[in-house]
């Protein structure tokens, strides 16, 4: 209780506490000067306990929930999590979860790799991160964390190095860490300053926590599926994974080309160099390849020094021209200098046909080029031609 004699007022402060703290002050404020009553002070101290009491229960209540909601956030992204989805739509999903509970603008998601040194952007963060404004974020957020090894938050960050038209001022950072060591990390950010609360990122804490092991998961089982279907020395897909693509396409599509390659005399390039020289040529041919189809096209370890091309909806006078385009780039190309000859078949709808009589006239071309010369295109036409 105070009076001030300026004003010519008594004024009465009673703490509006509860069992856990102090929540407020209630002031009282008479117009005269005077002595507040015994009973009216147990009164007001009374009421103001009561009001002190039921600001706490609010409070307690509103935190429950937040609570309840909390954890009701973190065990549906959890269990969606771990119903084995591709890590692109893990991603997504999680990118949208964030967005949507935490208002966020931006969230994304980065694997780091060579050693630490580098990160990557995982497919299913939001379109920012694609840009170069992305950049300077991404590397300071990435030697921050490294540096500290704990997650970081930021009310009002001001990165020199940015100059764009977006400036983002909140920035929430959690690292991926799978049994002790960092996999990895997540971006979130609002350019609004001081916009994500302490409550909001210990959220996230626990999200990125729970999810981690799930997202681990998936990439070593996305990793696998790789394995099984890559040929190991030359990266090229493996036969099996050939063979199920070609029957696909045969029921999906209208036509479809297949090439069927080998390398002219590898025999001799075995004894001559050794069998190191032999497997960088395999590698060579098959960087070839790669660079001359398209991301839909499968080329394929067939076995031993043979390769297979298969060209979903093209037409055979394109697979042919593709095949010589080959043909050719190997022949400029490869050191020790070597060339390979091709086979080329093609089906189409409206022909009676299969995935083995589609190999067969691919192999009997295939014979035909290797015995009139080598260094060729053969098709299935010119073959019929020629017998």
């Amino acid at each position: 209780m105070e009076n001030s004699l300026e004003e010519r007022r008594s004024i009465l402060y009673a703490p509006l506490k509860g069992k856990q703290g102090v929540y407020g002050v209630l002031q009282i404020i008479a117009p005269n000067i005077l002595v507040f009553p015994k009973d009216e002070i147990e009164f007001i101290t009374l009421l103001a306990n009561a009001a002190g009491g039921a600001l706490e229960n609010t409070k307690l209540y509103q935190q429950s929930r937040q609570v309840i909601s909390d954890l009701q956030l973190i065990n549906e992204t959890t269990h969606r999590l771990n119903s084995k989805l591709r890590l692109k739509d893990m991603i997504s999903y999680m990118t949208n979860q964030i967005k949507h509970s935490f208002q966020a603008e931006e969230a994304g998601y980065f694997l780091l790799t060579d050693n630490l040194i580098n990160s990557k952007l995982l497919p299913g963060s939001t379109p920012f991160f694609y840009t170069k404004q992305a950049y300077p974020y991404i590397e300071y957020i990435k030697n921050k964390i490294l540096l500290e090894k704990e997650a970081l938050f930021f009310g009002d960050i001001n990165i020199p190095s940015i100059n764009g038209i977006k400036c983002f001022r909140s920035i929430m950072a959690v690292p991926m860490v799978q049994r002790g060591k960092f996999k990895g990390f997540s971006i979130v950010m609002n350019q609004e300053p001081y916009f994500f609360s302490f409550e909001a990122f210990k959220l996230l804490q626990s999200l990125i926590h729970h999810s981690a092991l799930a997202l681990s998961n998936s990439m070593l089982r996305e990793e696998l599926e790789r394995m099984i279907i890559t040929d190991h020395l030359t990266k090229l897909h493996s036969r099996n994974y050939l063979d199920e693509k070609i029957q696909l396409s045969m029921k999906e599509d209208e036509q479809g080309t297949f090439i069927l390659i080998d390398i002219d005399n590898f025999k001799n390039i075995n004894d001559t160099y050794g069998h190191q020289v032999g497997d960088e040529v395999l590698v060579q041919v098959a960087n070839i390849i790669r660079g001359n189809i398209r991301d839909h096209d499968v080329g394929a370890r067939w076995g031993g020094e043979e390769m297979a091309i298969y060209l979903p909806k093209v037409s055979l006078e394109t697979g042919v021209a593709i095949a010589e385009r080959l043909v050719k780039a190997v022949a400029e190309c490869s050191v020790p200098s070597i060339t390979v000859s091709c086979g080329v078949s093609y089906w189409h709808m409206d022909m009676l046909d299969s995935y083995n009589y589609l190999f067969k006239r691919a192999d009997e071309s295939l014979y035909t080029a290797k015995g009139t010369g080598k260094n060729k295109v053969i098709n299935q036409n010119d073959r019929i031609k020629a017998s």
